[in-house]
């Protein structure tokens, strides 16, 4: 079934079942010549732990769960509150750990030291704690760290900080991947993930460095990941009221409205005042659905033009593990609109498009549609609140 041709095969972390799952495309395009080539090269080791599984940072610290390991049982071992590890860590106490997964601490334990079994005392000196790697969206940054330790001593052991990355809902290993420039495997090794990539909302992740610089932050930048995003104000608390009315006042005459010039043409329809225009006219067959549909699913003719919903840079022009095109705009705001199912493209990266400007045309499938997604920073949200 066509349906298949947008999907990014391979991604088991997204329990694809079928024309029911979730996209994960190959955006490696995106964010200027992003490449995971150079960070399989470049990115270090997990350090081991002490004895009792700690791994320590500056800024926070993990365990390393053992075979047969529960949330209980590290807390029992480390002398901590069982329900307080397990809240932060978004899973039930006697829930069984994978071997070698890490735990994120709460608040701070016993450096690791010679008598915890440790092959150097105190946290890990990082060698740059602002060296990220470069996001897919050229956003990126750490999750809110604990209070930093006093510093090491000169003789603790050298390293590359990890990110610490909180899994959000409708997130996978794979986007996390993307999102922060490592591959895959790289993360699941560092986290102990099973074969299935499976990672839970809540969850803390490490994401190990590459050594490229972060990038900065525009002020208008949405949330860094695992912070979430700010509670707009609903309409209802901007404005009062209406005052009532007295119903023992009488109401006014009315006016005999004035006869029509029936001569005098209509004015013309005002135009839409909507954030975004269709990218084609057709009727949707996939409604949005976040964890399954990223996006909606406009059913079209083959060769029909796909115009851009807005004014924007092109920031990625890739495509999938079967060669569907994939064309990714970048709007003010912060706001991205995707583009897939497409053939004979008439922009490149980088192009600046005006809205409605051509993007390429519907490739033929069975049925022939064009999957279009809006995304505010990585995150999609419902196209329906954007188009007309």
């Amino acid at each position: 079934m066509a349906v298949r041709h947008i999907l990014a095969s391979g991604v088991a972390a997204m329990a694809l079942t079928g024309c029911e799952s979730m996209p994960d495309w190959d955006m490696r395009d995106l964010g200027g010549g992003f490449t995971t080539s150079e960070a399989v090269t470049n990115l270090p080791g997990r350090p081991a732990p002490d004895d009792r599984g700690v791994i320590s940072y500056p800024n926070y610290q993990v365990v390393v769960a053992r075979q047969d390991d529960t949330i209980r049982t590290i807390a029992s071992r480390l002398g901590l509150d069982a329900t307080q590890l397990a809240s932060y860590n978004g899973i039930a106490p006697d829930t069984p750990l994978r071997p070698e997964e890490t735990v994120a601490l709460p608040a701070r334990v016993t450096e690791p030291s010679a008598e915890t079994g440790a092959a150097t005392p105190g946290p890990i000196t990082p060698v740059d704690v602002t060296a990220i790697a470069t996001t897919a969206l050229d956003r990126a940054g750490p999750s809110n760290p604990q209070p930093a330790a006093p510093a090491p001593a000169p003789s603790a052991q050298e390293g590359t900080e990890p990110i610490r990355h909180q899994v959000e809902r409708g997130e996978t290993a794979f986007i996390i991947s993307r999102l922060y420039g490592v591959p895959v495997r790289s993360i699941a090794e560092w986290n102990g993930l099973g074969p299935d990539m499976m990672v839970r909302e809540g969850q803390f992740l490490l994401i190990p460095q590459g050594g490229r610089p972060a990038p900065t932050p525009a002020a208008d930048e949405t949330s860094a990941p695992g912070q979430g995003s700010p509670t707009p104000t609903p309409p209802s608390a901007a404005a009062p009221l209406p005052e009532e009315e007295d119903p023992s006042e009488p109401l006014p005459e009315e006016a005999t409205p004035a006869a029509p010039d029936l001569g005098t043409p209509e004015p013309a329809a005002p135009a839409s005042s909507a954030r975004l225009a269709m990218p084609v006219q057709g009727s949707i067959i996939r409604e949005y659905a976040p964890g399954r549909n990223e996006g909606i699913d406009i059913a079209v003719s083959a060769g029909t033009t796909v115009k851009a919903a807005d004014g924007g840079t092109i920031a990625a022009v890739t495509t999938d593990t079967n060669g569907v095109a994939i064309v990714v705009v970048k709007h003010p705001d912060n706001l991205l609109t995707v583009y897939t199912n497409l053939e004979n493209l008439t922009v490149a990266k980088n192009d600046t498009v005006e809205r409605g400007g051509a993007l390429g045309s519907v490739r033929a499938g069975d049925p022939t549609f064009v999957h279009f997604e809006v995304r505010r920073g990585l995150q999609s949200v419902d196209p329906a609140e954007y188009l007309p």
